[in-house]
């Protein structure tokens, strides 16, 4: 009997042991913040971007795909001119795919890009979604090329900073250059890798998007 309860005993302070061990380890642990991320897009739908466009806009439904119900998502079109053509759930695959192809149309006289316009817009929605709680991200699919209005167009020299002062409010901000030349995006990675760093800054020229992609949801903490 007395050998019972010696046993019964010792296994009760084991357990106690044990249970303050996991208790102190729980402590411990860190369990990750879910931050819903809002992605801007920044499409080029000039007429010299046609021909890889058809790519580039299944390219962003494949981005949708990968996104969070809690996520969301704006489109900008870049052309002669930039400006905001859908905002909404990543999901509302009907609702993105009648927006492209609604306002990514040819037209022969949307020669330009207004890259400059469409950047600037997507750091205000990005600045406005961090304020509401999301961590922001901007794509930028098109090959990058300026033509147009010089006045409308990315200049590089000032781009950086740019971003720097977008980052001291929204310093999680990712960004990702698609699509474009690979000449283009090593300019983007010399001009913008120093401020967004590896792990923020996400290239890749068509034949490496798919795996670029599956990469980017690592940019958003995740």
């Amino acid at each position: 009997m007395n050998k019972r309860l010696i046993i019964i005993g010792l296994l009760i302070v084991a357990i106690s042991i044990i249970g303050k061990l996991v208790f102190s380890a729980a402590k411990h642990i860190k369990v990750d913040d879910f931050k819903p991320a809002a992605v801007i897009f920044v499409v080029d739908s000039s007429a010299s971007n046609q021909k890889g466009l058809a790519a580039q806009k299944k390219t962003v439904r494949q981005i949708c795909n990968i996104l969070d119900p809690e996520d969301t998502v704006k489109i900008l079109r870049v052309s002669e001119d930039a400006y905001l053509i859908y905002e909404g759930a990543p999901f509302n695959g009907s609702g993105i795919d009648k927006a492209m192809e609604a306002f990514t149309k040819y037209d022969e006289k949307d020669y330009g890009t207004a890259y400059g316009i469409g950047l600037k817009k997507a750091f205000s929605h990005a600045l406005t979604m961090k304020k509401n709680g999301y961590l922001p991200a901007v794509v930028v699919l098109g090959d990058l090329e300026n033509e147009g209005a010089v006045d409308k167009q990315i200049n590089w020299d000032t781009l950086p900073k740019n971003v720097q002062n977008v980052k001291k409010y929204a310093p999680d901000l990712a960004m990702m250059f698609l699509y474009a030349h690979p000449e283009k995006l090593d300019m983007v990675k010399e001009k913008l890798g120093p401020v967004l760093g590896e792990k923020k800054l996400l290239i890749s020229p068509e034949q490496n998007v798919d795996k670029t992609v599956k990469s980017f949801i690592h940019a958003l903490d995740r």
